[in-house]
């Protein structure tokens, strides 16, 4: 296929969209950063492009609540450009505040209707959580394409006042994570359970990350994008790295699927 084209869809309050831009960029992607007011004027169409990624930042200063007024957004004025870019085979991440957005909106982990089925609280502490954290794939299968090979432990930084992952129910929780629905939990540096620290936020089951049924939608709380160079580690000078970083072997995951389709 040819170049494949990454929108980062920006609005006021975004402020990792830079950073989300530049790994996509590292991977030879045709990327372009763009204000959702574009849409809204229906000057552009979502599906035109194949990956859409919503970053981290304080979209609207999270003045009800983080990511909410995005998500309505979407939902409510865009929802039928989001609706065909899926049906399109189209891929999404949401990193952060972009988790937020996808959660409130209903697109994660996704029923008919986008009817909000988790969402994502105030972190235990009780504060601003901006350190880096262990993660490992969740037991049993996942179809998340996005973290296809990953191993079974990574390590990403996460910045984030309201983090902590919420089911609306067991039952409802249960059923995501048998049908390969929860991708990436925080754990301990040994790979085990997690205390805080580790699980920086109190996330029910140390959840990070999830996807929709298809595996093409992705949102995680850690921010891959700020780890994609060797120097962005914080002991880069003697940890003895080499390949591809972990985050950006998470964007290259994208990549690849899109060439498989």
């Amino acid at each position: 296929m040819s170049k494949p084209k990454v929108l980062i869809l920006r609005t006021a309050g975004t402020n990792c969209d830079r950073e989300t831009a530049a790994a996509f960029s590292l991977l030879k992607a045709g990327v372009e950063s763009i204000h959702i007011n574009e849409f809204l004027r229906r000057q552009l169409r979502m599906w035109d492009y194949q990956i859409l990624a919503i970053p981290g930042g304080f979209t609207y200063g999270d003045d009800i609540a983080a990511g909410k007024i995005l998500a309505n957004e979407l939902k409510m004025k865009l929802g039928e450009q989001v609706g065909r870019f899926l049906s399109q085979g189209g891929l999404i991440i949401g990193i952060c505040n972009g988790f937020q957005v996808l959660v409130k909106m209903g697109i994660l982990p996704g029923t008919d209707g986008w009817r909000q089925e988790v969402s994502l609280g105030c972190n235990d502490s009780g504060k601003f959580e901006d350190r880096w954290v262990h993660l490992r794939a969740s037991e049993g299968k996942s179809l998340c394409v996005w973290t296809s090979g990953l191993g079974k432990q990574i390590y990403l930084p996460v910045a984030h006042g309201e983090g902590k992952f919420v089911p609306e129910t067991e039952a409802g929780y249960k059923r995501l994570e048998a049908s390969g629905q929860i991708v990436l939990k925080y754990c301990d540096k040994q790979g085990g359970t997690p205390v805080y620290p580790d699980n920086p936020n109190g996330s029910y089951a140390d959840v990070a990350g999830i996807c929709d049924s298809t595996g093409r939608v992705f949102g995680l709380m850690p921010h891959p994008e700020r780890f994609v160079l060797r120097t962005q580690h914080p002991r880069w000078t003697r940890g003895g790295l080499s390949g591809d970083m972990d985050g950006l072997r998470i964007f290259k995951n994208a990549l690849k699927a899109l060439k498989k389709s």
